[in-house]
């Protein structure tokens, strides 16, 4: 069984990915992850994140860095927001994310082209929005949660910014699966959106 997560910046995809992950008994990847550390390698030894070359380079050795806590810093995310939009970044990571996904026993992927790229005849997919100032609301308190300063009208134009780039790139962009179950939690907070989320699962599951 493969559960495809699909959604925007901010959505609380990769907290209900988790908890349907912790609820089915699978393995779970947070394909940002793999983003976030490119564009940390990029960032490290002094990339430019306007070279589709060079991004790809930082592709390689990238294993150490996703757990670095520096994944989570505005400056990572917003360079990895833009490497994404290239095809041959995405094409370096797509293997290993289809590998992921094609595991004995089955999966949780959550990202931005789960349900249309990586794993199109998952058995469950869902994709998880919620409005551009909820988001942004969430982004800061994570952002302050992990002792990083940030202005809420800055965060807010950045998940915008993102939000963009991710719907109207040319590989593989931000797009909600035809038969992908829609989750808005604009008005849910966290334990009610894992909730809906584990019975909007378990009613395409049966």
């Amino acid at each position: 069984m493969v559960i495809a997560v699909d959604g925007p910046a901010a959505s609380g995809k990769g907290t209900i990915a988790r908890a349907l992950a912790d609820h089915f008994g699978l393995p779970h990847l947070d394909t940002g992850k793999l983003y976030r550390a490119v564009a940390l390698n990029l960032l490290r030894w002094g990339g430019d994140p306007d070279s589709e070359f060079a991004a790809l380079r930082a592709c390689e050795d990238i294993a150490g860095l996703v757990d670095d806590p520096d994944l989570r810093s505005e400056a990572v995310g917003g360079i990895a927001s833009r490497i994404s939009a290239y095809p041959a970044v995405r094409t370096a990571l797509l293997e290993r994310q289809q590998e992921f996904a094609g595991q004995p026993g089955g999966a949780v992927l959550d990202g931005r082209d789960i349900g249309t790229v990586i794993a199109p005849d998952a058995t469950v997919k869902l994709f998880v929005t919620a409005s551009s100032r909820v988001r942004a609301e969430r982004r800061l308190a994570e952002l302050t949660s992990h002792g990083l300063h940030a202005h809420l009208p800055d965060v807010l134009i950045d998940i915008r910014a993102r939000d963009e780039r991710d719907s109207h790139r040319s590989a593989a962009p931000l797009l909600r699966a035809d038969d992908a179950l829609l989750l808005d939690t604009s008005t849910l907070d966290r334990d009610a959106a894992i909730a809906e989320a584990i019975r909007l699962a378990e009613g395409r599951i049966v």
